[in-house]
């Protein structure tokens, strides 16, 4: 049996899930975790003070749960999943975090795309636009379900 490194190159299947890959999913996976925790704890104890910052808190960690797993599985479905999430979460970012800026009434309190992440080190800001990159390069190959 022959091994996957010797293989030839235009035989070997590309994999998402190699160096910077498993960095990006490590990242959106500690970012899945800490926007879950934050908006469950948010909406438990302190729902009323700021329903809309708490839900969209909520809607970010959903974001990043779904495309933490999209980019983890493989197959064309996944790979649409994963730009899908993405390219929401930037949107996200990038509205929720201008609205912050111009209204800061509509967000008493921070969302996790407040600021455009400010609250989590801009990660939110740059995360999806690494991801995007890293979609770009990995595209899965004509064959792949």
């Amino acid at each position: 049996m022959e091994s996957l490194q010797s293989a030839p190159a235009e035989t070997r299947t590309p994999t998402k899930m190699s160096g910077i890959g498993r960095v990006l999913v490590a990242v959106y996976g500690v970012l899945a975790l800490a926007a879950l925790g934050r908006s469950f704890v948010q909406i438990v104890s302190k729902y009323d003070e700021a329903p809309l910052a708490y839900a969209l808190s909520a809607l970010a960690a959903v974001v990043y749960v779904v495309a933490t797993i999209a980019l983890v599985r493989p197959g064309v479905v996944w790979y649409r999943v994963a730009w899908a999430t993405i390219a929401f979460e930037f949107t996200g970012v990038l509205v929720v975090g201008t609205l912050s800026i111009v209204d800061p009434a509509l967000f008493p309190h921070d969302t996790v795309w407040s600021w455009f992440g400010r609250g989590y080190l801009f990660i939110p800001l740059v995360l999806p636009v690494l991801g995007m990159w890293w979609l770009a390069k990995h595209r899965p190959t004509a064959g792949a379900e």
